[in-house]
């Protein structure tokens, strides 16, 4: 009898308490909110901002600030030291290391107990419980899943206190019976070393039936490639023949998919997006067909939105779930279950339609380029690149772009440092219709290039081979869930990348 034939009924509840969602949203996320105000009442910061008088989501708005990572790290410091009680009830010993977009090299987003079950493995849950019901004939459980995790620290030399990338905390939390069904064991997936993991990963895995991939899709390309290397196949489904789904999230999957379909033949393969950050499991992608994903609403985070345009005023307000607008961008603001209160998590989503709520991730609050007014955001350049990869026949493995304020000529522009699959036969085509389509579809980067007046073309440099990978080697960064910056308004990071090349 196929397992997967005995598991999936424990799963066909969940999917119907999920179309909920459609009709009782605003319920749904004002019972979270009071529930984690309850919670949270006697800790420091629940006495300090009344919590217990709040019964409402005005009153909760009103009370609490806005906060971005600055203005919790004095209390996240003191959890990691050991206090009690402090953003959350009880101790926290885990921490989720992020390299994030703030002025510090590394943020510690605080992972409690109760953010693990109702948040983060509820994310694992519903993915599994959604992918079942849009394809009956599954076999998911028939065999293994390969599952890609980062590593992990002792924390201040606290006993039982853990900090490292997020997806090495799960691991390493993780229900023993899940153990049956994942690959690689735990000592292997927790190595450090992530050149050392990829290829006893790749050596291990192709020994065994696996049916399912779960991680980023740039570090989970790297154990594919591995495998094949060693295995001598020229495709993955020649290794796995029963792979059926690959649940991929950390970065957009736009440059990686051609790249998958070259590595993965098999027609009948199947991807799911996830959103599951840091700081929280927040998106899946119930419907194959597109590419938008369901906002989880029932899990330990309240959710509120920053209009885009609100975001740098002294006093930005945001709306609740219930009040935003399909088609806007907003900046997401979280409240959740390991104490982040109205926290400004740095990503910007725009709802394609709001019954039920859906959304894809449009950008990065400060992974953006607004040097000359164009405010191009990673939305844009994925519309971009996947266009001039469709005309040319080009496959991008990675990218970054800033802007070049003034070259030798007094010109300004956008400089695009492209690694790529497969390199197009004209890069020069290849830019130009990168240029052309971010004009489309970004009216402000058309204005500022009407004439060569602002702006002039965009500058493609082609990466070496590699160049990416060696710099994120160099930063430390291998593995986990760090990800090369798509797109940043100063030139730091590229020149630093152009250095390698």
């Amino acid at each position: 009898m196929s397992l997967t034939k005995f598991i999936r009924p424990f799963f066909t509840g969940r999917a119907r308490a999920i179309d909920r969602y459609a009709t009782c949203a605003e319920d749904i996320q004002r019972g979270v909110l009071d529930r984690l105000l309850r919670q949270a009442g006697e800790t420091e910061w629940g006495k300090l901002h009344h919590y217990a008088s709040i019964h409402s989501y005005e009153a909760f708005a009103q009370q609490v600030p806005l906060n971005s990572y600055e203005e919790l790290k004095g209390p996240i410091d003191r959890m990691r030291q050991g206090a009690a009680n402090v953003l959350w009830p009880g101790r926290v010993k885990w921490y989720a290391k992020s390299s994030g977009t703030t002025a510090d090299k590394s943020k510690f987003i605080p992972v409690s107990p109760q953010g693990l079950k109702d948040t983060h493995y509820a994310g694992g849950r519903d993915a599994v419980a959604l992918y079942l019901r849009n394809y009956p004939k599954s076999r998911l459980f028939d065999g293994r899943a390969l599952i890609l995790g980062g590593s992990h620290a002792p924390n201040y030399n606290l006993p039982g206190s853990l900090v490292g990338d997020l997806s090495a905390i799960l691991i390493e939390n993780i229900n023993p019976l899940v153990n049956l069904v994942r690959t690689p064991p735990k000592s292997v997936a927790l190595l450090p070393d992530f050149e050392e993991k990829r290829d006893r990963i790749a050596r291990i895995a192709m020994e065994q039936r696996v049916t399912n991939l779960s991680g980023v899709p740039s570090w989970m390309m790297a154990v594919l490639n591995r495998m094949l290397e060693i295995s001598g196949k020229e495709s993955v489904d020649q290794v796995w023949p029963e792979l059926e789904v690959f649940f991929h999230g950390g970065v957009a999957f736009t440059p990686y998919r051609e790249q998958y379909r070259r590595l993965v033949r098999n027609p009948e393969m199947h991807y799911m997006e996830t959103y599951n950050a840091s700081e929280g499991f927040f998106g899946l992608q119930n419907d194959p067909a597109d590419p938008a994903m369901l906002l989880m609403l029932d899990y330990g985070v309240f959710y509120e939105f920053i209009p885009l345009e609100e975001l740098d005023k002294p006093q930005p307000q945001a709306v609740p779930l219930w009040a935003v607008e399909a088609g806007r961008n907003y900046a997401l603001v979280i409240s959740t279950s390991g104490g982040l209160w109205r926290y400004l998590i740095g990503d910007t989503v725009r709802f394609t339609e709001t019954k039920p709520y859906k959304f894809i991730i449009s950008g990065r609050t400060k992974s953006f380029i607004n040097a000359f007014g164009e405010e191009l955001i990673v939305d844009n350049a994925e519309k971009g690149l996947q266009e001039a990869c469709r005309q040319t026949g080009a496959v991008v493995n990675e990218y970054t772009a800033a802007p070049v304020f003034m070259d030798s000529d007094g010109k300004c522009h956008h400089q695009w440092v492209i690694e790529f699959d497969k390199a197009p036969a004209d890069l020069d085509a290849f830019a130009k219709i990168l240029d052309e389509t971010l004009q489309r579809v970004n009216s402000d980067y058309e204005a500022k290039r009407f004439k060569n007046i602002t702006l002039q073309q965009l500058q493609i440099v082609q990466a070496r081979p590699g160049l990416f990978h060696d710099w994120l080697k160099s930063r430390g960064k291998l593995g986990g869930q760090h990800k090369v910056p798509r797109l940043c308004n100063n030139r730091e990071i590229i020149e630093q990348i152009l250095a390698l090349q």
